[in-house]
């Protein structure tokens, strides 16, 4: 059977990535990853190995951060890091048969290189964005060269967009990180409302988005029945969130977050699938979580922090691609103007969740149109698998 190689450069894609390469790995190819940025600690939960020893940076890789992010990253020798990785693609590529690339410019440009057979899952790129793609330079130019044996993106709009400019077949057969939630059996509802919170799972920033969504439950009316639920990665250590917590006026007891006046909050380590399954609303300050919330027909209430990621430019960059049923209040991040906001919008989106039809209906066709359906990851395997044949 076939050797190939993922490429990927960020955790969202890595996780795709991981998916997919399960996918070949029970098809009988041999897979390995070099993920370009961070742990690829997704490769190695799936047990998928790594081409090489990874680091981890704060920023969470080369991508959509601040300029504080970018300068971060600079600073940690993530360029460095990034050429390092390069050099050892070079190094091993004529030891696959395939390079399959999830992500976005930067993995192309390095498949290009390789001078191998490419695949290319653009998982960071959507037409959503403005109406039409405009592919960095020199990304088109690249997908088109014959080296590249079949592009697939991450909704049907871009596929029809990118046909066009490419002038090749540009397929959308659905998401791989999107079986993991969907495959998953339905819940039935609770007679309480449930809210998820999603701070997000890069350090420190996590810590960051963590005190801010503390500070929005403090706003919610007492007198409305619902429970809370933290979706929290295991990074962050019981003893670390206690300490946190205290700094805001919290405290953690038996997996409950508490302060006087206030709802408490249920603290949930390695069930986020779960939180998102029982959440009516979705309250996130998240990347690819924010995508599968979306992709599960949740309606989402965004809460812009300081970053480096989770911006309010990079939020309102996620509404335009994850579309309508993506709210965000108004007012300077991290302000009590919206904050009070957030907590007004969140109460209403909660009663809405529940009891509007025409909004249920809406969260299931921009699912459906934005993210697909279950069995992505199956159907394109199946498809790398036939570059191979």
């Amino acid at each position: 059977m076939a050797r190939i190689l993922l490429l990927s450069n960020g955790h969202g894609e890595d996780l795709s990535g991981a998916l997919l390469a399960q996918e070949l790995q029970q098809q009988g190819h041999n897979v390995q990853a070099l993920p370009l940025v961070g742990l690829g600690s997704a490769y190695q939960k799936a047990g998928v190995p790594l081409l090489g020893r990874s680091h981890e940076f704060s920023t969470g890789g080369i991508g959509y951060t601040s300029l504080r992010g970018r300068l971060t990253e600079i600073a940690q020798g993530q360029v460095l890091y990034l050429l390092r990785r390069l050099m050892r693609l070079m190094r091993y590529r004529r030891r696959f048969d395939l390079i399959l690339v999830v992500g976005d410019v930067i993995p192309v440009i390095a498949a290009w290189l390789s001078q191998r057979p490419v695949a290319t899952y653009l998982v960071a790129y959507s037409s959503h964005y403005e109406g039409r793609l405009r592919l960095p330079w020199p990304c088109a130019a690249l997908l088109k060269n014959q080296r590249f044996k079949a592009v697939y993106s991450r909704d049907q709009c871009t596929a029809e967009d990118l046909s066009r400019q490419l002038q090749r077949p540009v397929t959308f057969l659905g998401n791989p990180f999107m079986d993991s939630v969907l495959t998953a059996a339905t819940p039935p509802p609770s007679s309480t409302p449930r809210i998820g919170l999603l701070p997000g799972s890069r350090r420190p920033e996590l810590e960051q988005n963590l005190q801010l969504l503390l500070r929005l439950i403090e706003l919610l009316p007492s007198t409305v029945r619902c429970n809370v639920d933290l979706a929290l990665v295991p990074s962050l250590d019981d003893d670390s969130l206690r300490r946190l917590s205290e700094r805001c006026g919290w405290h953690l007891k038996n997996s409950v977050l508490q302060r006087e006046g206030a709802r408490g909050i249920n603290v949930r380590r390695g069930a986020f699938r779960t939180v998102l399954q029982h959440s009516d609303l979705v309250i996130g300050m998240a990347g690819t979580a924010i995508e599968q919330a979306v992709g599960l027909a949740k309606p989402v209430l965004q809460l812009p922090g300081q970053g480096p990621q989770f911006t309010a430019a990079f939020a309102e960059a996620q509404r335009r691609l994850l579309g309508p049923t993506v709210f965000c209040a108004h007012g300077e991040s991290g302000s009590h103007e919206a904050l009070k906001g957030t907590a007004e919008l969140a109460m209403a989106l909660l009663e809405r969740a529940r009891r509007d039809p025409d909004l249920q209906q809406q969260c299931r066709e921009e699912a459906k149109w934005r993210l697909g359906e279950a069995g992505g990851g199956l159907r394109m395997a199946a498809a790398i698998c036939s570059l191979l044949a």
